[in-house]
């Protein structure tokens, strides 16, 4: 029963994720193949990094055709359909959100199921979260949105430590990963909605500091 739900979180997470990086490569006017590069970096690599780290080799995303399958599916559907995808208010950050609910919980899960302490579980559930996310965005010279001051990191974590709970509460697995996820996606879409962010950076001002990179507030500006 596990092994049914970690193959529909994967394939559903490499999916939604793949999505995404069709999107970005479509705005940056990249040709077919490199939606279709994109595409399987995106929904794949948090996966691949995943396995690799458990032990569980060959990766899933390259021992079984359908991951490359599904992958190519989305880039497919983004390609061609591209207008109404984007009809979406955010739709890259949307299936960023729903796949990062997907691949942090079933990260966590299938992390417990390799034997790994809970702790390292919950932190190797959030990798996997992220880690489509970040090579897509350095694939098309963006600063990964995890570097970002959002909720994205965070709300990878928090849907993986409910794994992480209710796997040391005997919880069934389909009721935690469905609660982890649900609260991990709720993270990331409020923070999207009504822009909660952890607080900034903020770079030590000097006379020589360009007016428009002062506060506001700054009365040199």
């Amino acid at each position: 029963m596990i092994h049914i739900l970690l193959a529909i979180l994967d394939l559903g997470g490499t999916f939604v994720f793949a999505i995404s990086g069709g999107v970005a490569a479509v705005r940056h006017r990249l040709d077919l193949f490199g939606v279709m590069v994109l595409a399987f970096a995106a929904g794949n690599a948090g996966g691949i990094t995943r396995d690799l780290l458990i032990g569980a080799v060959p990766p899933a995303a390259i021992a079984h055709w359908s991951y490359v399958g599904i992958s190519i599916l989305a880039g497919f559907v983004v390609f061609f359909w591209n207008p109404i995808i984007t009809r979406l208010d955010h739709p890259v950050q949307t299936f960023d959100a729903i796949g990062l609910a997907f691949f942090a919980v079933a990260g966590t899960e299938k992390a417990l199921v390799y034997g790994l302490d809970p702790a390292m579980a919950a932190l190797l559930g959030m990798l996997t979260g992220i880690g489509g996310g970040m090579l897509r965005d350095v694939l098309v010279r963006e600063i990964p949105v995890v570097l970002r001051a959002d909720l994205y990191a965070l709300a990878a974590l928090a849907g993986a430590v409910v794994v992480v709970g209710g796997h040391l509460l005997q919880v069934s697995p389909i009721v935690s990963t469905l609660a982890g996820g649900v609260l991990c996606f709720a993270l990331r879409f409020m923070a999207i909605r009504y822009g909660w962010h952890l607080p900034a950076a903020q770079p030590a001002r000097t006379p020589d500091t360009p007016a428009a990179d002062r506060p506001r507030d700054d009365p040199r500006r």
